[in-house]
């Protein structure tokens, strides 16, 4: 079986791993695989789909618009985010390209409970690269450290969709797990390319791509429409 490094990071009860393996030298495998990995054909497994509601799309897509307008140092060129409706669907499926995943035990209160996890990986990164992994290290270079917190904050990324999912009897990191709740997020255009920073630093807005047409709020690039909420979705 593969082994995930100790220092991956297990946030109280919420395992987090990388689908991306542009940033860092990492092997390409995710959350599926542990599960695979680990499961035992005696222990009958259960995976029930759950549609995410409105509301918990709302609730991850403001988050990840928050983060993204709160970065430091700021960002020049950093782009509002919209939630596509395809991406949830490959989330659905597990499809691994520019993906962050999250599994905790049991539901949950808030969908926010499995997302900000990848946020708090910003307490081990410096810009522009993870504080133990960047182009002049590669040695160490060797698995996801800070990815899910720059995939969030990518500033060309500015798309994204996710699926939850609920799982009975399953073996996580080699223990049972009676109830799992995952959430799978899948972002376009993906992020984590190695030897780039996830964003230009410079006064919000200052250089925005000319489709956006030059409009910003919340210091990111924002479409020129007449209503937020028609880009929330897509």
């Amino acid at each position: 079986p593969k082994i995930l490094p100790n220092w991956l990071g297990l946030f109280g009860q919420v395992i987090n791993t990388a689908g991306s393996p542009h940033l860092q030298q990492q092997s390409d495998f995710g959350l599926s695989d542990v599960i695979k990995h680990n499961s035992s054909s005696s222990v009958h497994r259960v995976r029930r789909k759950r549609f995410i509601s409105q509301s918990d799309m709302v609730a991850i897509l403001d988050y990840h618009n928050q983060v993204r307008a709160s970065v430091f140092p700021p960002a020049a060129n950093m782009e509002y985010m919209v939630w596509d409706n395809d991406l949830a669907r490959m989330a659905e499926a597990w499809a691994f390209y520019g993906q962050n995943l999250s599994v905790r035990t049991g539901g949950y209160q808030s969908i926010l409970q499995l997302v900000k996890p990848w946020y708090d990986e910003v307490n081990d990164y410096v810009f522009p690269y993870p504080r133990f992994c960047n182009p002049s290290c590669p040695l160490l270079c060797y698995g996801p450290m800070c990815t899910h917190y720059t995939q969030m904050v990518w500033a060309t990324t500015n798309r994204v969709g996710c699926a939850v999912q609920t799982c009975y009897n399953m073996f996580v990191w080699g223990v049972l797990w009676r109830e799992a709740t995952f959430l799978v997020c899948n972002y376009s255009p993906k992020g984590n390319w190695i030897g780039e920073a996830p964003y230009r630093v410079g006064i919000p807005c200052s250089a925005c791509p000319s489709s956006y047409g030059g409009t910003c709020s919340n210091n990111m690039c924002f479409p020129a429409v007449q209503s937020n909420f028609m880009y929330w979705f897509k």
